[in-house]
Protein backbone atom coordinates (compact mmCIF):
# COMPACT_ATOMS: atom_id res chain seq x y z
CA UNK A 1 0.00 0.00 0.00
CA UNK A 2 0.82 3.54 -0.82
CA UNK A 3 1.21 6.11 1.66
CA UNK A 4 0.91 9.58 0.28
CA UNK A 5 0.71 12.59 2.01
CA UNK A 6 -1.91 14.62 2.23
CA UNK A 7 -2.04 18.26 1.86
CA UNK A 8 -3.63 20.36 4.04
CA UNK A 9 -5.81 22.66 2.26
CA UNK A 10 -4.66 26.14 2.27
CA UNK A 11 -7.23 29.28 3.45
CA UNK A 12 -8.29 31.71 0.43
CA UNK A 13 -6.76 35.25 0.57
CA UNK A 14 -9.55 37.41 2.27
CA UNK A 15 -11.98 39.55 0.24
CA UNK A 16 -13.79 42.48 1.73
CA UNK A 17 -16.52 40.64 2.60
CA UNK A 18 -14.45 37.78 4.65
CA UNK A 19 -11.84 40.49 6.19
CA UNK A 20 -12.14 40.98 9.93
CA UNK A 21 -13.77 43.72 11.04
CA UNK A 22 -13.20 45.66 14.24
CA UNK A 23 -14.41 44.54 17.58
CA UNK A 24 -17.37 47.00 18.52
CA UNK A 25 -16.28 48.89 21.17
CA UNK A 26 -18.23 48.01 23.99
CA UNK A 27 -20.09 50.49 26.56
CA UNK A 28 -17.96 51.15 29.79
CA UNK A 29 -19.30 48.87 32.37
CA UNK A 30 -19.52 50.52 35.76
CA UNK A 31 -20.46 49.11 39.22
CA UNK A 32 -22.19 51.64 41.34
CA UNK A 33 -21.53 51.31 45.09
CA UNK A 34 -23.86 54.23 45.83
CA UNK A 35 -25.37 57.67 44.81
CA UNK A 36 -26.53 60.29 45.80
CA UNK A 37 -30.20 60.71 44.62
CA UNK A 38 -31.48 63.64 46.64
CA UNK A 39 -28.29 65.91 45.28
CA UNK A 40 -30.35 66.22 41.81
CA UNK A 41 -33.60 67.53 43.84
CA UNK A 42 -31.76 69.88 46.05
CA UNK A 43 -29.54 71.45 43.78
CA UNK A 44 -29.40 72.66 39.87
CA UNK A 45 -26.19 71.13 38.84
CA UNK A 46 -23.67 73.09 37.11
CA UNK A 47 -20.66 70.87 35.70
CA UNK A 48 -19.20 67.71 36.99
CA UNK A 49 -16.24 66.00 36.65
CA UNK A 50 -14.67 62.21 37.64
CA UNK A 51 -11.95 62.27 40.64
CA UNK A 52 -10.08 58.93 41.68
CA UNK A 53 -9.81 58.72 45.52
CA UNK A 54 -6.99 58.49 47.75
CA UNK A 55 -8.45 55.45 50.11
CA UNK A 56 -6.96 52.92 52.74
CA UNK A 57 -6.82 49.27 51.57
CA UNK A 58 -10.27 48.76 54.33
CA UNK A 59 -12.05 50.84 52.89
CA UNK A 60 -11.74 49.84 49.40
CA UNK A 61 -12.76 46.19 51.12
CA UNK A 62 -15.79 48.40 52.60
CA UNK A 63 -17.09 49.95 49.32
CA UNK A 64 -16.91 46.58 47.61
CA UNK A 65 -19.90 45.68 49.77
CA UNK A 66 -21.34 48.60 49.15
CA UNK A 67 -21.06 50.23 52.59
CA UNK A 68 -21.00 53.71 51.59
CA UNK A 69 -22.82 56.90 52.25
CA UNK A 70 -22.56 60.14 50.42
CA UNK A 71 -25.96 61.90 51.45
CA UNK A 72 -24.13 64.55 54.36
CA UNK A 73 -20.99 64.94 52.27
CA UNK A 74 -19.38 67.72 50.32
CA UNK A 75 -16.53 69.04 48.28
CA UNK A 76 -13.87 71.80 49.68
CA UNK A 77 -11.02 73.17 48.15
CA UNK A 78 -7.87 73.72 50.23
CA UNK A 79 -5.06 75.31 48.79
CA UNK A 80 -4.51 73.18 45.09
CA UNK A 81 -6.45 70.34 46.30
CA UNK A 82 -10.10 69.07 46.35
CA UNK A 83 -11.38 66.88 49.27
CA UNK A 84 -14.58 64.51 49.99
CA UNK A 85 -15.38 65.93 53.83
CA UNK A 86 -18.40 63.65 55.46
CA UNK A 87 -18.42 60.62 53.27
CA UNK A 88 -19.61 58.02 55.67
CA UNK A 89 -17.85 54.65 54.54
CA UNK A 90 -18.08 52.06 57.13
CA UNK A 91 -15.40 50.25 58.85
CA UNK A 92 -14.57 46.77 57.97
CA UNK A 93 -15.02 44.41 60.20
CA UNK A 94 -12.21 41.89 59.61
CA UNK A 95 -9.99 44.74 59.60
CA UNK A 96 -9.58 44.63 63.46
CA UNK A 97 -6.62 46.54 64.57
CA UNK A 98 -5.79 48.39 61.13
CA UNK A 99 -9.67 49.64 60.54
CA UNK A 100 -10.05 53.30 58.83
CA UNK A 101 -12.19 56.19 60.58
CA UNK A 102 -15.20 56.40 58.86
CA UNK A 103 -15.90 60.00 58.20
CA UNK A 104 -12.35 61.12 57.25
CA UNK A 105 -11.83 63.85 55.06
CA UNK A 106 -10.41 61.79 51.70
CA UNK A 107 -8.68 63.46 48.97
CA UNK A 108 -9.78 63.80 45.26
CA UNK A 109 -7.26 62.99 42.64
CA UNK A 110 -8.48 65.54 40.19
CA UNK A 111 -6.02 66.61 36.73
CA UNK A 112 -4.35 70.33 37.20
CA UNK A 113 -6.23 71.57 34.42
CA UNK A 114 -9.50 70.57 35.40
CA UNK A 115 -8.59 71.46 39.27
CA UNK A 116 -8.01 75.19 38.04
CA UNK A 117 -11.21 75.30 36.26
CA UNK A 118 -13.69 73.87 39.44
CA UNK A 119 -11.38 75.97 41.72
CA UNK A 120 -12.37 79.36 40.47
CA UNK A 121 -15.75 78.49 40.16
CA UNK A 122 -16.06 76.86 43.55
CA UNK A 123 -15.65 80.52 44.89
CA UNK A 124 -18.40 82.18 43.40
CA UNK A 125 -21.07 82.64 45.99
CA UNK A 126 -24.54 79.87 46.13
CA UNK A 127 -22.02 77.21 44.74
CA UNK A 128 -21.12 74.46 46.10
CA UNK A 129 -19.31 71.02 45.85
CA UNK A 130 -21.23 67.95 46.16
CA UNK A 131 -20.54 64.52 44.96
CA UNK A 132 -23.08 62.58 42.93
CA UNK A 133 -22.25 58.98 43.00
CA UNK A 134 -19.48 56.70 43.65
CA UNK A 135 -18.53 53.52 41.46
CA UNK A 136 -15.77 51.13 40.69
CA UNK A 137 -14.57 51.83 36.62
CA UNK A 138 -13.87 49.06 34.21
CA UNK A 139 -10.36 48.54 35.78
CA UNK A 140 -11.79 48.36 39.15
CA UNK A 141 -10.35 51.70 40.95
CA UNK A 142 -12.97 53.81 42.89
CA UNK A 143 -13.72 57.18 41.14
CA UNK A 144 -16.55 59.68 42.15
CA UNK A 145 -18.43 62.41 40.65
CA UNK A 146 -18.63 65.56 42.04
CA UNK A 147 -20.20 68.21 40.07
CA UNK A 148 -20.53 72.28 40.93
CA UNK A 149 -24.19 73.01 42.00
CA UNK A 150 -26.25 75.80 43.04
CA UNK A 151 -28.72 75.57 45.63
CA UNK A 152 -32.39 75.32 44.52
CA UNK A 153 -35.48 77.42 46.28
CA UNK A 154 -38.54 75.57 47.31
CA UNK A 155 -40.53 77.71 44.77
CA UNK A 156 -38.45 76.07 42.12
CA UNK A 157 -38.58 72.60 43.64
CA UNK A 158 -42.25 72.85 43.14
CA UNK A 159 -42.03 74.71 39.60
CA UNK A 160 -39.93 71.36 38.52
CA UNK A 161 -42.46 68.75 40.29
CA UNK A 162 -45.32 70.34 38.33
CA UNK A 163 -43.44 70.22 34.93
CA UNK A 164 -43.18 66.68 35.38
CA UNK A 165 -46.34 65.98 36.45
CA UNK A 166 -47.63 68.21 33.21
CA UNK A 167 -44.98 66.09 31.14
CA UNK A 168 -46.54 62.87 33.33
CA UNK A 169 -50.12 63.38 32.21
CA UNK A 170 -49.78 64.62 28.97
CA UNK A 171 -48.06 60.79 27.80
CA UNK A 172 -50.53 59.14 29.92
CA UNK A 173 -53.10 61.03 27.49
CA UNK A 174 -51.21 60.24 24.30
CA UNK A 175 -50.73 56.28 25.48
CA UNK A 176 -54.52 55.93 25.95
CA UNK A 177 -55.75 57.94 22.83
CA UNK A 178 -52.99 55.51 20.44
Amino acid sequence: MNKSKKSKPTKPPPTAKSAKKPAAVAAPTFKTICENRKARHKYEIMDAIECGVMLVGSEVKSLRNGKCQLEEAYGRVKGQTLWLVSCDIAEYPQATVWNHEPKRPRQLLVHKREMSKFVGRANEKGLTLVPLRMYFNERGIVKCEIALCKGLKLHDKREKMKKADAKRDISRAVRRRI
